[in-house]
């Protein structure tokens, strides 16, 4: 495509633009099970509209040009600090999980070298995100994997322990994992970091704007927080639970002096003055920080919490629903809204393959089909459980798969 010669009428480009969507997901029917939280709220989608049109231009690069943000920002922080059992002060936003996750391990790099250790090593579950291997990769940092549970999907603890040497600065738990929707065992991990000086990160990412409200509607939720002695920093996504739009997450230290250690300064020698940045990103566009603010305080907390019994509520009738279709399991009890769907004796390739024929997509996993649910999907729960059920038989009747990979991000694509 080359640039037009002449700018298109609005209505024409408009048209061009939806007519190039014809074969996306349709988030908007409860079809996609990651990737888009539906909070089913009409209103606050106007909200968040509105709100993005309030900052289309400005620039958080600058918070002396732009002070409103600079609030905005820490206001959003401080906000889900509190929800976290944190102090107000110490954590800001990043553009998503993943940078919040680049920024936490920069950080342990950052102590590592204080104290001397040119290498510096992290500890993970092997079901931890992959933006921790990224980050590593991006930052000269090992990152070393443990194992898990066979039956839980829990990191375990003992080898974790012994992974930890004199060049480990950092270990890892999440709350939950993304493959099985379980949460690692955050007490222990965090009293091992304690117990060697080191920095423990909760990668809360996925759950950490939800949990808190699990917890108020009487479901049953493991230490993971700052509540836990040791924890020193945890990342969360607004736009996951939060229901704000992309990209917006946070990431939130125990003390202020990591959260300083993120911040980057150029003295100034290069000719344009003073130059600093608490994340990789120099330019940060305005909208993500304001509809992060606008999400949290248009919903409060009434409105999390009803929006969490919505999703618990779906989450218990499919986890019903699937038991009752001869073949399908969960793969472990999830706990939260996350759970894989597998078989011992069904091709879960081929089911997915009938589902996504019939315009439902669950994510696909070595072990079968992943659902992550929003409140939007209590919607549709009958449905998905009657195509799933067809699937089922039609893979029972001889449906074979297609062999699609199982994928989460992007793939590159070879001719």
């Amino acid at each position: 495509m080359q640039l037009p010669a002449h700018g298109l009428p609005t209505e024409e480009l408009l048209d061009q633009l939806r007519a190039n969507r014809h074969d996306d997901a349709d988030w908007r029917s409860g079809r996609l099970f990651s990737l888009v939280y539906h909070p089913d709220s009409p209103e606050l989608e106007d909200v968040l509209a509105a709100v993005s049109r309030e900052y289309l231009a400005e620039n958080a690069l600058n918070p002396f040009r732009f002070p409103s943000l600079a609030r905005l920002e820490q206001e959003t922080a401080d906000m889900v600090a509190d929800l976290l059992h944190g102090t107000a002060g110490p954590g800001g936003l990043t553009s998503g999980g993943t940078e919040s996750i680049l920024v936490a391990v920069y950080v342990a790099r950052a102590v590592a070298r204080e104290r001397g250790i040119a290498r510096a090593k992290i500890v993970t579950g092997i079901t931890v995100h992959p933006a921790f291997a990224k980050a590593c990769h991006l930052l000269d940092v090992e990152q070393v994997r443990v194992g898990i549970d066979p039956v839980t999907k829990r990191l375990l603890v003992e080898e974790l322990r012994a992974a930890v040497d004199d060049r480990t600065i950092l270990l890892v738990a999440s709350a939950p994992n993304y493959p099985y929707g379980v949460i690692d065992p955050v007490t222990e991990v965090a009293a091992i970091a304690e117990e060697h000086g080191i920095l423990c990160h909760v990668d809360a990412c996925l759950g950490g704007l939800l949990l808190p409200f699990w917890e108020r509607i009487g479901e049953p939720v493991p230490p993971w927080d700052f509540r836990v002695s040791g924890v020193t920093s945890i990342s969360a996504d607004i736009h996951k639970y939060g229901y704000s739009f992309k990209g917006a997450s946070v990431l939130i230290h125990r003390e202020r002096a990591l959260y300083e250690k993120q911040w980057w300064f150029d003295d100034g020698a290069w000719g344009g003055g003073l130059y600093g940045s608490p994340t990789p990103a120099g330019t940060r566009p305005a909208p993500p920080i304001a509809g992060a603010w606008a999400a949290l305080t248009s919903l409060g907390e009434d409105g999390y919490v009803r929006l969490a019994e919505k999703v618990r509520d779906t989450r218990n009738a499919l986890l019903q629903g699937i038991s009752a279709i001869e073949g399908l399991r969960v793969t472990v009890d999830p706990d939260l809204s996350v759970f894989e769907v597998g078989s011992d004796d069904v091709d879960m390739d081929a089911v997915a393959d009938a589902l996504q024929e019939k315009g439902w997509y669950p994510d696909r996993q070595p072990g079968g089909l992943h659902l992550m649910l929003s409140p939007y999907h209590a919607r549709i729960t009958d449905e998905l459980l009657a195509v799933l059920t067809e699937a089922v038989a039609q893979v029972r009747g001889g449906r074979t798969s297609d062999a699609r990979p199982a994928t989460y991000g992007a793939t590159l694509e070879t001719s």
